[in-house]
């Protein structure tokens, strides 16, 4: 009775892409401008390149791991 759509290999590799994204957002997090002082950190190579690109990777990730098949054990 093994009708389900994913293995254990699938469910791991889709934690491991949802743990890419989390930290991915934690990247992205800080402190920003207020109307009484400008922030200038919130324009940071963290923020606009690192972090969105390590964003997308989790989604490709995740993309990977829904598409994964294992081969056949004969």
């Amino acid at each position: 009775m093994n009708n389900l759509a994913f293995n254990k290999k699938n469910y791991i590799l889709l934690a491991l892409g949802m743990a890419i994204i989390i930290a991915g957002f934690i990247l992205m997090s800080g402190g920003g401008s207020t109307e009484e002082a400008f922030n200038p950190e919130i324009f940071s190579a963290r923020r606009i390149k690192v972090a969105p690109a390590v964003c997308f990777a989790g989604f490709i990730f995740i993309i990977f791991g829904i598409m994964y098949r294992p081969g056949n054990k004969k």
